[in-house]
């Protein structure tokens, strides 16, 4: 689906969203310590912070499980209690996501591009698949953002939800205190 109904997206209290192929292009550089490097779109990392600062719950559900995801996206403003690391049966964390923040799954808005996603995709409010997502997530997501994973996607959905909320602003002295 190319387009939402503005219903959905006023409904939506909070955001999830998967790490590589979302949040990145999904490439990982393999350092020999056995760090996994990633690179992040800065729009991407605003959109979040703009989630955060006007009033969105944020969480991270991922199979990955580096400590550089916890420290790139604490700094964002995602609780280090709602990243999800090295998640294998994503619904289970998403779930507990809802239940700790008292929110309805259709309350929340879930990026993902890859199989295991599929279930909450489903499960979720609002699902969305970056351009790039493979075929099966694009057919079960709500939403394929016209960005690719890594480029923009996670900062265009969230845009679209605080506009259609009319939350979308900057308040500098906020902006500064949160981050």
């Amino acid at each position: 689906m190319t387009q939402v109904d503005n219903s959905i997206l006023l409904r939506i209290k909070a955001i999830a969203f998967d790490i590589d192929g979302v949040m990145t292009d999904g490439g990982i550089l393999a350092m020999p310590d056995g760090d996994l490097l990633r690179v992040f779109d800065a729009k991407d990392s605003f959109g979040v912070r703009m989630a955060k600062m006007n009033g969105l719950q944020t969480g991270i559900i991922t199979g990955g499980s580096s400590g550089s995801i916890v420290r790139r996206f604490s700094v964002c403003g995602v609780d280090q209690d709602d990243i999800y690391l090295h998640s294998r049966i994503k619904l289970d964390d998403f779930n507990a996501f809802c239940q700790k923040h008292s929110l309805l799954p259709e309350e929340v808005m879930f990026f993902g591009d890859d199989l295991p996603d599929i279930p909450v995709i489903e499960a979720c409010g609002l699902g969305v698949a970056p351009a790039d997502a493979v075929e099966e997530v694009k057919q079960a997501a709500d939403f394929v953002s016209p960005c690719r994973g890594g480029h923009g996607c996670v900062r265009h959905a969230v845009e679209m939800v605080l506009k259609a909320q009319g939350r979308w602003h900057l308040d500098d002295a906020l902006y500064k205190k949160m981050f």
